[in-house]
């Protein structure tokens, strides 16, 4: 009996051990295609298709997406700005929202947890944020216009709440007899104490900074204001358009400008600096998506 236990342990372990592998390689063989790909030469890939090895090695993709390396190093100082910013004010107004939703003796509780809940399900639309960001506030041309649209989302609100209600309220109320005030309790106890859901919404904050496009096309006019990724985009649509002209036989060839491995470059400038963040988050965020999950 002892035995067949033992050994169907061991078929378990094995099957969930293939799984991992199997998840593991769907997300590590894309990233290496891509970077195969931006790599190749157009020649070969029309050749012999996609390959996981570089074809034709050469840099010319990388080339043309870094020949104005000032404004590559501008959009980056924009992008990594706005992600700072936006992400450190972020996680500290959700923070600040989410802890007097969670206490039971917060009078006006269910009326802010309805308000944000009710951000969940409705927003004002693209015209009235278009014309409170630029005729009202007067933030059209400025950071704040892509760090204020983003700035809090009902969803960490309310994961940041949950985990908030899991604290134990006898070190509350040990602190309120020491004399600690609301205020000293928030900074020095519960920000403290609740490592992975802040870790969590500040990893979330800063993916939705970073890949961001939208914000700079809406309110961003001036080159010293685009961030990373409306630069990227602009350039995929000059890529666009080359690759229209080449159709229409204007005398631009594939072997001239790699349309493909262009695209494929632009990826790799994109996500790089996001593939070195996550594993400094990967261990708090996995738990502050659980506990936000399942505690109610």
């Amino acid at each position: 009996m002892v035995g067949n236990k033992s050994r169907n342990g061991r078929i378990s372990s094995l099957i969930v051990n293939i799984v991992l592998i199997l998840v593991a390689l769907a997300c590590i063989v894309p990233v290496m295609l891509v970077i195969s790909i931006s790599l190749s030469s157009m020649d070969a890939i029309y050749e012999t298709g996609y390959t996981f090895l570089p074809r034709g090695f050469n840099f010319k993709a990388y080339e043309y997406i870094f020949r104005d390396m000032g404004q590559i190093l501008t959009s980056y100082g924009v992008s990594i700005r706005v992600v700072l910013i936006g992400g450190f004010v972020s996680v500290l107004f959700t923070a600040m929202i989410a802890y007097p939703m969670s206490k039971k003796s917060f009078r006006y509780k269910k009326q802010v947890t309805f308000i944000v809940f009710f951000t969940m399900l409705f927003n004002g639309g693209l015209v009235p944020s278009y014309m409170l960001m630029t005729n009202m506030l007067q933030l059209k041309n400025t950071i704040w216009a892509l760090i204020l649209p983003y700035l809090i989302s009902g969803w960490n609100v309310m994961m940041v709440r949950t985990f908030f209600q899991g604290l134990p309220d006898e070190i509350f109320e040990a602190a309120t007899v020491d004399g600690c005030g609301e205020y000293r309790i928030f900074f020095t106890i519960v920000l403290p104490m609740s490592k992975p859901a802040i870790a969590t919404v500040a990893l979330l904050q800063v993916l939705k900074y970073w890949n961001d496009w939208w914000l700079g096309l809406l309110y961003i006019e001036q080159d010293a204001l685009v961030p990373l990724q409306y630069m990227l985009y602009r350039l995929m649509n000059n890529i666009s358009e080359m690759q229209r002209q080449m159709m229409e036989g204007l005398g631009l060839g594939a072997e001239t400008f790699p349309t493909e491995p262009a695209r494929m470059a632009m990826a790799v400038v994109a996500a790089g600096p996001m593939l070195c963040v996550f594993p400094f988050f990967q261990k708090y965020f996995a738990k502050g998506m659980t506990v936000g999950a399942v505690k109610g």
